[in-house]
């Protein structure tokens, strides 16, 4: 078992470059299913994530090459096959987009169902599948695997979603990209990572419009070609990191970064009492007074985002007065709470909305992430608490977080990644 361990309340100074973005990368990868020749992804971020996704598609006869730690070639030409039901699909929700290639490819799909996160809330693929039957696909979901079929090339249509949602968002545009005709997905989603998923699909030959407004338009090519392309800065590991320095305070310049993509965070820091400085590619963040309360509801983007919400709740639990945070994407994300409350938190949920009396101080305490985001949450609460902090299920941040525990050290917080032998288990064997 891996394990972090934390001495806190040290203030963090110095710099910290971010990584390209987990949410973008996971999604490239899977529409590189689609192209017929080399493409050379630069700027991954070296995360458990990233390898599983390379995994599958090597396991599907993709050819990878890596040029070095952040850049690697994909040739996806040779796989010759629509399916896709390995374990490992079960570790990982992006797996999911494996649908849109396929069939956008084949005109057919074999998927199993992802896995990834549970922090709590359902994620359905309703939406996935509405979106794919309108391109007329026939879908059945049966043990667990995600079968889909059409006659031939997918048709465009118009898709109206009855949420915004990401996923389907890149799904269904990642399915238009190869169909037959015009595609119009009405009500998508916004985000950064859909963005640079139009614009990669777009160097290798699509033809997408409007990635970044409600309203995406995707004429249907009938190839895609090689090519080479940067992923974008992650924006919630910078608004991670700059969680980190509100919690612990000090000073931090957070490097590589896209300043626009952070402005929901940095907005929200300011009225806590944080000096923010916006550079070109570089965001200056820091906290020399104490932390002042503020009321956060979670939307889509532009709006405050609902992965960085553990992280702001973490560090409103040291904010003077009380605050309120507002889940306003998921059912249910608030299951971390108790983990902090072993830290001497006071918040009280009801329904989608945690209520937090600020506290003095955390104290450190054995803890577990049980998901991803959760996970930072619960680092920066080790960090910003009075002794030791043991966190486990440090597996999950490893899913979306690059270099986590030296980037943080670098910083100067006293933080170890920690092998800690298992406990031999008894056996008992029958009498005789």
């Amino acid at each position: 078992m891996t394990k972090y361990i934390i001495n806190g309340a040290k203030p963090l100074h110095g710099e910290v470059e971010i990584s390209g973005a987990k949410n973008a990368a996971v999604a490239i990868i899977a529409a590189a299913l689609m192209v017929d020749g080399v493409c050379r992804i630069e700027n991954l971020p070296q995360i458990s994530d990233v390898s599983t996704l390379l995994n599958i598609l090597k396991q599907m006869g993709a050819d990878i090459r890596v040029v070095n730690k952040r850049t690697i070639d994909i040739d996806c030409s040779h796989v010759g096959t629509s399916r896709a039901t390995f374990d490992m699909m079960r570790r990982i929700r992006a797996s999911y987009y494996l649908i849109g290639a396929l069939l956008g490819r084949f005109g057919s799909a074999d998927v199993a169902m992802p896995g990834g996160c549970n922090f709590g809330g359902v994620r359905p693929i309703d939406q996935h599948i509405k979106g794919f039957k309108a391109f007329g696909a026939d879908i059945e979901v049966k043990n667990g695997i995600v079968s889909a079929e059409t006659g031939g090339r997918l048709r465009g249509s118009q898709i109206t979603l009855d949420v915004v949602s990401v996923g389907a968002t890149i799904n269904l545009m990642l399915g238009a990209t190869l169909a037959e005709g015009n595609t119009t997905i009405v009500n998508a989603a916004r985000e950064p990572h859909i963005v640079d998923l139009a614009n990669f699909l777009n160097s290798m030959g699509a033809d997408i419009r409007g990635a970044g407004t409600n309203a995406i338009k995707v004429r249907g090519v009938r190839r895609l070609r090689g090519g080479f392309y940067s992923i974008i800065p992650d924006q919630i590991e910078a608004g991670t990191y700059m969680a980190a320095v509100a919690g612990a305070g000090g000073r931090v310049v957070i490097k590589d970064v896209i300043p626009k993509h952070l402005e929901c965070i940095s907005d929200k820091l300011r009225e806590m009492g944080l000096k923010i400085l916006e550079l070109e590619d570089s965001i200056v963040v820091e906290r020399m007074n104490p932390l002042l309360s503020t009321h956060i509801k979670t939307m889509p983007y532009p709006g405050f985002p609902t992965d960085m919400q553990p992280q702001i709740s973490t560090v409103l639990c040291l904010a003077e007065g009380m605050s309120t945070v507002s889940e306003g994407v998921w059912d249910n994300r608030f299951r971390y709470v108790d983990e902090l409350a072993k830290m001497g938190s006071s918040i009280r949920v009801i329904g989608r909305t945690a209520m937090i009396e600020g506290t003095p101080y955390l104290t450190g305490a054995p803890i577990k992430a049980g998901d991803l985001r959760a996970g930072a949450a619960l680092v920066i609460a080790g960090l910003c608490a009075r002794g030791e902090t043991t966190i486990e299920g440090v597996n999950y941040i490893e899913r979306g977080y690059e270099k986590m525990v030296k980037k943080l050290s670098d910083l100067g917080a006293d933080i170890q990644m920690r092998y800690i032998p298992d406990e031999p288990s008894i056996l008992i064997k029958d009498a005789g």
